[in-house]
């Protein structure tokens, strides 16, 4: 035992010291934990999860929130994420640019690199993006011959040549080895083709003495209608030798290299939109030939991507540029500790990769804004805060809260610089928003949680409200990018069916009154926390605009006891109609409620039904206007009874753990691990759809934890881990909060029954208030939470004052 807390002792101690420069930490003491820590969680990690059908998720090499994603790129229908797990996918090129997890076009997905390890000459490489490709080879189970770890990717071609990807912030570091008896090894650096193939305006130039390749386009957005630009620069080093001069070198259009050329202005490069270059080297003396290619990326110059690479990669060094990207992602991934004890390690390694997933996004692009100059962080790739609110931010905030403030300033000085803060974000490009301007939960979840220690982590409470304000008060001259329908919200107090009004698209207005109530809600917390009363009351009376768009009159059909919805409601007053079914899998009209501005609906990614149960500021009110616990209860099990529950939209993610606001905790325990059963595993399928950059990870990893957080408040409902013990370091408080389970027997492999409900906790050795929530303070000061599992689903969140979690009109957030 003494053993083992030195060795905790000494992961914490790392964590804090990698965090020294910029957090604030105290002198509490980390409670004593009873278990082996994980010293290497990276290798727990799965990120070909979530990578077919769907999921889109980058298994490439990144660092946490890295710029960079370097990665594998296929012709696959589903290559959002540039990579496919089908063996029938072939691959294009190994690309710098990625995003995880996303709907709409393919983004990024730029500057391709491609080994030949024959052509029969080099004017007759295949270099064009359709003739290059090549398959994987194929695994003896019908997979193809791809690995990944944290910070590295590695795929074996089915010509044997094999290729290994590494990254730092801004630079990938690529090693090609071809196989033994190749006589002319050539690599091509592809500038034009991005996932879209939407480039304009190239540059490029090439050193024949160097082989470096400096060039740059400009790409469309993936889910908006901006482009940005992006740059690149490439250098190559044998590995073990002296590659030399290139023995040939030449830019290329579609499949016509013209050898000699240094600069795409001598080719006619207009009639053709795929441009790059192409090199043959020298091959080893002796031995397989491996080639090392450093490829830097700005989306200010190619200059600065030089320079990128060379600071950050000055030696080539891939085994190196590995490990430290293994050390980030382990000193980050192990501040959140389970115990193993009597659990199956697919559910260990769910946890960590879902973990794991909700550090890819957003990226940090700091010092490659070309839009402004500015010294304050800058991240990018949100796409969209629509999905990652709920659960992403709230997650960072018990282990993660550096970045999470950096996160912030960068949010706070896009508003500074733009108006408003972002919301749908990619590549510097405005996206379309998906709801309203819901970064306001995500600067607010920051502030309530961290408003002690802002001033120590850059964070200006001043520019903070400001920026809150400017969403709250300031209509948006276009609605669909940023911003809100202020005019008419302020005005009605929802948005309404029938108003037109500059700025954008009269669509998803339930949707959006919702969100807006909500997002007022968080500003109205932050408000309570700096003084500001009047500001308060304002906008928390805003919060309980959700009940302005609630029908008592309208019922499912077939269902006439599901009374009472979420509905469109015209200026003067009165309801219109949406079905309730709409958009559901029940959906006479099989709607799917995407974007798309001539879907009126009034609902966005989800049913009426869904909706009418996202008001998490005052569930309480909810329960009221559907006809008390019984009702609310029988409408819950109605959701997942009659399969209207839908586990790849972020607002029904909530919904498991409803059933603890009316003081039946067992049956949401019950309900969120059927949910994992049911929708989360570990295979390469192992998603229900989109991760929505990270939003699924987090989702998972919180119910695997045992809680949901409630963002912008000092509230985690409570379930029961997965796990006999969980413990979260917070390097900014310096103090780790311990989650132990009494009687731990498992967990049920369905999800259904099981010693899992929490029949009694207490913190620190204390009965706490509540069996159905934590406060935060839980998890500021460091302490140990000691939950008794029982077998009896009729468990309740206690008899005091404060047992059930707060609401708006239970005065709970007043």
């Amino acid at each position: 035992m003494k053993w083992t807390l030195v060795l905790l002792s000494l992961v914490w101690h790392s964590a804090v010291k990698a965090q020294s420069s910029s957090s604030v930490v105290s002198s509490a003491r980390p409670p004593q934990e009873t278990f082996a820590p994980i010293t290497d969680p990276a290798s727990l990690v799965i990120p070909f999860i979530g990578t077919i059908n769907g999921g889109h998720v980058f298994p490439g090499a990144t660092l946490p929130h890295g710029m960079v994603k370097a990665g594998m790129d296929t012709d696959a229908p589903g290559n959002h994420a540039g990579y496919d797990g089908d063996p029938k996918s072939n691959v294009t090129g190994f690309s710098q640019l990625h995003d995880s997890g996303t709907g709409g076009a393919v983004p990024l997905s730029n500057f391709k690199l491609f080994p030949f390890a024959e052509c029969s000459s080099f004017d007759k490489c295949p270099t064009s993006l359709g003739s290059r490709k090549i398959l994987r080879h194929i695994l003896s189970d019908g997979t193809p011959d791809d690995f990944a770890s944290p910070g590295y990717f590695s795929t074996n071609l089915s010509n044997s040549i094999r290729v290994e990807l590494t990254a730092t912030r801004r630079t990938a570091l690529h090693r090609y080895t071809f196989p033994a008896g190749t006589k002319h090894p050539r690599i091509a650096v592809d500038i034009t083709n991005d996932g879209q193939r939407s480039s304009t305006s190239p540059v490029m130039t090439l050193d024949p003495d160097t082989a470096q390749v400096k060039g740059g386009a400009s790409f469309a957005a993936s889910f908006g209608p901006g482009r940005y630009s992006a740059f690149t620069c490439v250098t190559f080093k044998g590995d073990g030798f002296d590659l030399g001069k290139p023995t040939e070198y030449g830019a290329w259009l579609a499949n016509f290299p013209i050898q000699g050329t240094t600069n795409i202005l001598q080719l006619y490069f207009g009639f053709i939109d795929e441009l790059g270059a192409l090199f043959t080297f020298n091959r080893a003396p002796k031995g397989k030939t491996t080639i090392l290619a450093r490829v830097g990326v700005s989306l200010i110059s190619s200059d600065q991507a030089c320079a990128n690479a060379e600071e950050e990669i000055p030696d080539f060094d891939f085994d190196k540029v590995h490990s430290d990207a293994r050390a980030q992602w382990n000193d980050l991934l192990g501040r959140v500790q389970v115990d193993t004890t009597g659990v199956s390690m697919d559910t260990v390694k769910l946890f960590y990769s879902s973990l794991y997933r909700t550090h890819i996004s957003p990226a940090d692009y700091t010092g490659e804004n070309p839009k402004w100059n500015s010294t304050e962080p800058y991240f990018d790739s949100f796409y969209c805060n629509w999905d990652t609110y709920r659960t992403l931010y709230p997650l960072m905030s018990l282990h993660d809260p550096t970045t999470f403030a950096r996160i912030v300033r960068g949010m706070i000085d896009v508003q500074k610089n733009e108006g408003w803060l972002p919301e749908c974000r990619g590549a510097t490009a405005m996206h379309f928003i998906q709801g309203g301007s819901n970064g306001d939960p995500i600067v607010s979840e920051f502030f309530v949680k961290f408003h002690e220690q802002a001033a120590a982590l850059n964070v200006s409470p001043d520019d903070l409200y400001n920026a809150l304000l400017a969403d709250a008060e300031n209509e948006s001259p276009n609605w669909n990018l940023q911003g809100r329908q202020t005019n008419a919200w302020k005005e009605l107090g929802y948005i309404p069916d029938d108003t037109f009004s500059p700025g954008g698209a009269n669509s998803k207005q339930v949707s959006r009154t919702l969100e807006h109530a909500f997002n007022d809600f968080s500003i109205a917390q932050v408000a309570k926390i700096l003084g500001k009363t009047d500001d308060q009351k304002k906008y928390l009376g805003r919060a309980g605009n959700f009940a302005n768009v609630w029908n008592p009159e309208v019922s499912v059909p077939g269902s006439p006891q599901i009374q009472g919805m979420a509905q469109l409601r015209f200026a003067n007053g009165t309801f219109n109609f949406t079905d309730p079914r709409h958009c559901s899998i029940h959906d006479p009209a099989q709607a799917t409620c995407f974007l798309n501005a001539a879907n009126r609906d009034g609902f966005y990614e989800g049913s009426p039904i869904t909706y009418s149960q996202y008001v998490p500021q005052d569930t309480a009110k909810l329960i009221e206007l559907q006809g008390g616990n019984k009702s609310f209860i029988e409408r819950l099990d109605f959701i997942f009874e009659e399969d209207y529950f839908d586990a790849t939209d972020e607002p029904a993610q909530q919904i498991p753990f409803m059933y603890h606001y009316a003081n039946r905790p067992g049956l949401s325990t019950q309900r969120s691990r059927q949910v994992i059963a049911e929708f989360f595993n570990t295979s390469r399928n192992g998603l229900p759809g989109n991760d929505d950059s990270g939003a699924m990870g987090s989702y998972a990893a919180f119910y695997l934890a045992g809680l949901y957080p409630l963002p912008a408040t000092e509230q985690y409902l409570l379930s029961s881990p997965f796990f006999k013990q969980i413990s979260f370091f917070n390097p900014v408080f310096n103090t780790t909060t311990v989650i132990k389970s009494n009687n731990f027997k498992g967990n049920p492999e369905d999800g259904t029954g099981g010693r899992v409900f929490v029949q009694r906790v207490t913190v620190n050795g204390k009965q706490y208030k509540s069996n159905c929530y934590l406060d935060w303070d839980v998890f500021k000061t460091g302490s140990v939470v000691e939950l008794t599992l029982s077998d009896d689903i009729h468990v309740s969140c206690g008899n005091g004052a404060d047992a059930l979690p707060p609401s708006i009109s239970t005065g709970g957030y007043d």
